[in-house]
């Protein structure tokens, strides 16, 4: 009986054995994992004020530009017053010297009016012949055919160049308002990613290859959404060509939140992205997708896959499906590329901080292709 009760402790004390290092693993499961969400937390909360404190600053800021163009507003307000005043006040003047001088000669003629209707009735012929002169006109008088007074409103061109100011500022400011409210609308504190394909798609972005940028040997079809090996080119030699490598970048960029897919077959082929200023011309790194800091690039071949940038490669499982999925989150400086089958499995992931806007790009080998899905 005592033989079969120690049986049992002992058999006891090796599960609770296994046991207790199943429980400290568990433990440390849950330490990592209450670890890591206290980061997220801290994270979290600093990022709260970090848009606190930029909010009150962007609000701060605005208020004295606001401030200083109203300013700036009716400092133009009191200089076109003062204008309109002092061409009022040089015109007044001008105009009643005019009005002084026929003022003066009215009075003349009227005087020698009087004296003349008066010679006229006089019955003394030596009286009348002797008074009698000819009709001479008055010194400094006024040619009245120079003198034209205005029967229109005389400033209201002036009112009509206000009015098509006000117009102007008024679009000027709808445009721009309307610009900085998408700026507002686009900031976030926390950064979240789409998860599923569906998610993805949300933010799924057009793209054409640009036909000034293409390798002479490269070919592109349907609708210029195709890349392959071809015929060299017939077309001139463009500033934008690449002429050292068998590369082609998009004509459209992305500077936001975008995600796209490409096929791709045959032997050798790279699905990049890259700033429009790598250089196009020669066969040095600075043209070679990957191989600069210019340009981030997912490298396949029919036994091999690798992500290359700046001359830097990391080795990556070989990849089954010749789907692949790019996401770009600009701002966040959010780099992805996924294999795309029945689900989206993520081949690799670059965070870094983006200081140009991306065009797709793609080398494509003898016997291969890429096509823009």
């Amino acid at each position: 009986m005592d033989s079969h009760k120690g049986h049992d402790t002992v058999l006891a004390a090796a599960e609770r054995a296994d046991k207790q290092k199943q429980l400290g693993q568990t433990q440390r499961s849950f330490k990592k994992d209450y670890q890591e969400r206290e980061k997220k937390l801290h994270e979290l909360r600093k990022a709260v004020e970090t848009l606190k404190s930029s909010a009150q600053t962007a609000v701060e800021d605005s208020e004295r530009i606001f401030t200083e163009m109203i300013r700036s507003i009716e400092r133009r307000r009191s200089e076109v017053k003062e204008l309109i005043r002092a061409q009022e006040k040089a015109e007044v003047s001008r105009t009643e010297g005019l009005v002084m001088q026929l003022e003066q000669e009215i009075a003349e003629l009227k005087r020698r009016d009087a004296d003349l209707e008066q010679l006229s009735h006089t019955e003394d012929h030596i009286h009348f012949l002797k008074n009698f002169q000819p009709v001479s006109p008055l010194p400094h008088c006024k040619d009245l055919s120079s003198i034209y007074a205005s029967q229109i409103l005389p400033f209201e061109a002036v009112k009509k160049s206000v009015s098509t100011l006000k117009g102007q500022l008024e679009d000027f400011f709808k445009q721009e308002v309307m610009r900085i409210s998408a700026a507002v609308s686009d900031v976030q504190a926390v950064f979240t990613e789409p998860v599923t394909r569906q998610e993805f798609l949300k933010y799924s972005c057009q793209f054409t290859l640009d036909p000034n940028t293409v390798f002479r040997y490269l070919h592109l079809s349907e609708g210029k959404r195709k890349v392959e090996w071809g015929v060299e080119l017939q077309d001139p030699d463009h500033p934008e060509r690449f002429d050292g490598y068998n590369q082609v970048l998009c004509r459209e960029g992305a500077s936001g939140r975008c995600y796209w897919e490409v096929e791709w077959s045959g032997e050798r082929v790279h699905i990049a992205v890259s700033y429009k200023s790598i250089s196009r011309k020669g066969r040095g790194d600075e043209c070679l997708f990957g191989h600069n800091d210019q340009s981030w690039s997912l490298h396949f071949t029919g036994s091999s896959s690798s992500f290359r940038h700046n001359k830097k490669e990391t080795i990556l499982p070989l990849v089954a499906s010749n789907r692949i999925g790019v996401y770009v989150d600009h701002r966040a400086g959010t780099l992805a590329f996924y294999s795309i089958s029945d689900t989206m499995t993520l081949l690799h992931r670059v965070q870094t901080t983006f200081t140009h806007t991306l065009y797709p790009g793609f080398k494509v080998g003898i016997r291969s292709s890429v096509k823009l899905l």
